[in-house]
């Protein structure tokens, strides 16, 4: 049984919600972000809450899940998210040229990823990438397309890989 739904999701300052019939909108100074209803979950604005209740027993995980995801959109365009990945190896580099991110990663030829609507790309350092925008499933979906480029590796390490991913390192063969 869900007790997620149970608690209601707190509007921070200058965030709107609005409910309709179909999906539940969710504006604020970082973009607008729209979820389809669910069906079986009532949603409702009290205040500065937002509120879920389960139609049916059988609805009540879908509300749980329904207001995880309200609260992350709440979050992302209150605050926004941002995920961070390293490159490890030598010669692998970053550069960005306008909204198109070069990377240099031991291939015979550069990598060029275009970066979708409402993502934002930084290059902080050359084997640095930061990653940010509102919505939670796009930077992480993003962020594991550039990782599928060149994944780390369990030899040496080298590759694509999140900040503070740790990676176990396999024994080399001995002679």
């Amino acid at each position: 049984m869900s007790r997620v739904a149970k608690k209601p999701v707190t509007l921070p300052k200058g965030v709107e919600c609005n409910v309709a019939k179909d999906a539940v909108t969710v504006k604020g100074p970082k973009g607008t972000l729209k979820l389809a209803s669910m069906q079986g979950v009532e949603v409702g604005v009290q205040g500065s809450e937002i509120l879920f209740k389960a139609a049916t027993a059988d609805s009540l995980k879908l509300a749980g899940t329904a207001r995880a995801l309200v609260a992350n959109m709440v979050k992302g365009v209150s605050e926004g998210y941002q995920r961070k990945l390293e490159l490890v190896g030598v010669g692998y580099r970053a550069a960005l040229q306008g909204k198109e991110l070069n990377l240099s990663l031991g291939f015979s030829h550069p990598v060029v990823f275009h970066a979708p609507e409402g993502i934002t790309i930084t290059v902080p350092t050359q084997t640095e990438v930061l990653i940010a925008g509102a919505d939670k499933q796009r930077v992480g979906e993003v962020a594991a397309k550039i990782r599928a480029f060149r994944p780390p590796e369990p030899y040496k390490g080298k590759g694509v890989r999140y900040s503070g991913e740790k990676i176990s390192l396999k024994e080399a063969k001995k002679a």
